[in-house]
C-alpha cells in the first residue's frame, strides 16, 4: 500500500476573529483540500489579545453549526487557549500543520506582538508543530479568496519542507484584487510605531470610560520589510520566532559588569 495515500493530513485551523468570521470559512475551504480539517477557535473576536493564556477560568467549548453542519468547536478562550486545548486535549492525533486565520487585518511589524492570530500560530510552533498565520490586510474587503488559495499552496510547501524549530510563518496578503498583485516578497519584520491616544467619553450615566485610538508611524521604508511590502501589492511571507533574546546586547551586559553585581 502506498503509505503517502493512507496517511491523510491532519491540520488544525484557528484565528482570532471569531469561529464565525468570514476568514476562517474560507480558509477551511481551501485547506478541506490537502487533508482533514478541525476548527477550534474563539467563541468571539479575540482580536489584539497577544498571547494571553487563561488560568484561572474555565474554557468552556461547544459544538459550532454553519450553515446548518458541523463546522467546529467554539472556545470561550483565546486564540493560543484555543490551539494547547485543541492539541492537549481535544484531538486524538497532533496535527500535522496549523494554520491561524485568515485574519480581518494587517498583521505586520509592529501589530505582530499584539496579534492574536499570530499567538495562535506561535503556540502551534511552541507545541513542536509547523505553523503559519494569514492575514488579509484590510478591515472592509469580504474578498479572502485569493489569500486563502496562497494559504493552502503555502501549506504544501511547509509540509514537504518543514521549518526550523521555533520558528513559524507569517503572511500578510494585500487586500486588492488578484490581478493586482505583485507577487511574493520574503521580508523581514518591519518597525513602525503606534502613536497611541485615548478618546475620554461619558457614558449615558455620566461616567468617563476611555477609547483607544492612534495612527501608524511607519519608523523603516525598506523594500525587504513586511509593512512595505504590502503596500506596494506584494504577499509578505516573514519568518518569526518566539526567541526574544538580544544576543547583540548578552556581551554588551557582561562588559557592564552585571553579573558581579549583589
Amino acid at each position: 500500500m502506498n503509505k503517502s495515500k493512507s496517511k491523510r493530513l491532519r491540520i488544525l485551523v484557528s484565528n482570532d476573529d471569531g469561529i464565525d468570521s468570514a476568514g476562517i470559512f474560507a480558509l477551511v475551504r481551501e485547506m478541506k483540500k490537502l487533508g482533514d480539517v478541525t476548527v477550534v477557535a474563539p467563541h468571539k473576536q479575540q482580536s489584539a489579545v497577544g498571547h494571553a493564556i487563561t488560568m484561572n477560568y474555565p474554557l468552556r467549548v461547544s459544538k459550532f453549526n454553519k450553515n446548518g453542519k458541523f463546522f467546529g468547536y467554539a472556545v470561550e478562550g483565546t486564540p493560543a487557549d484555543c490551539v494547547k486545548l485543541a492539541v492537549r486535549s481535544l484531538l486524538p492525533l497532533p496535527p500535522d500543520l496549523v494554520v491561524s486565520g485568515i485574519n480581518h487585518g494587517s498583521n505586520t511589524a509592529i501589530n505582530i506582538i499584539y496579534s492574536g492570530t499570530v499567538s495562535a500560530a506561535t503556540e502551534g510552533t511552541v507545541l513542536g508543530i509547523p505553523s503559519i498565520a494569514v492575514s488579509l490586510t484590510s478591515y472592509k474587503s469580504q474578498d479572502f479568496l485569493f489569500a486563502a488559495k496562497f494559504a493552502r499552496k503555502l501549506s504544501t510547501l511547509v509540509l514537504k519542507k518543514g521549518l526550523p524549530k521555533a520558528t513559524l510563518l507569517n503572511v500578510n496578503v494585500p487586500a486588492v484584487p488578484e490581478h493586482q498583485i505583485k507577487g511574493i516578497k520574503i521580508t523581514r519584520q518591519g518597525k513602525t510605531n503606534w502613536n497611541d491616544t485615548f478618546d475620554t467619553r461619558l457614558d449615558p450615566y455620566k461616567n468617563t470610560y476611555y477609547w483607544l485610538t492612534g495612527e501608524l508611524e511607519i519608523l523603516d521604508h525598506s523594500e525587504d520589510t513586511d509593512q512595505i511590502a504590502v503596500m506596494k501589492k506584494y504577499v509578505s511571507v516573514t519568518p518569526i520566532h518566539y526567541d526574544l533574546t538580544d544576543y547583540t546586547l548578552l556581551e554588551t551586559l557582561s562588559s557592564w559588569g552585571v553579573e558581579k553585581v549583589r
